[in-house]
């Protein structure tokens, strides 16, 4: 399994993530289509992007998946990152409370 703090790259695009919140079900996380791999790790050269999962990452944002698994992009790219073939969701900012 996936352990908090673990830093992921792409193999077909510039993504790099780190990782929040683990879950098993990180063990099948993809960026573009295909299974992202640790930082400094050996890229597979003959992967290329999928075209129905490249609607890019975004800097500085936290992605999410039903089994409350999180991740944050520490570099963006073209590819979208999902759990096999569902694409995570961007994590939305909590509203602040009014002060009355």
């Amino acid at each position: 399994m996936i352990k908090n703090g673990t830093r992921l790259q792409s193999q077909v695009c510039d993504t790099q993530v780190i990782v929040v919140r683990s879950a098993d079900s990180l063990d099948d996380l993809r960026a573009g289509g295909a299974p992202m791999v640790p930082i400094g790790g050996e890229a597979d050269t003959s992967l290329t992007i999928d075209d129905s999962m490249s609607d890019g990452t975004l800097m500085g944002k936290r992605y999410v998946d039903d089994t409350g698994a999180e991740v944050l992009v520490t570099k963006a790219g073209k590819g979208t990152l999902s759990i096999g073939s569902t694409p995570l969701s961007l994590k939305e900012a909590k509203p602040l409370p009014a002060s009355d």
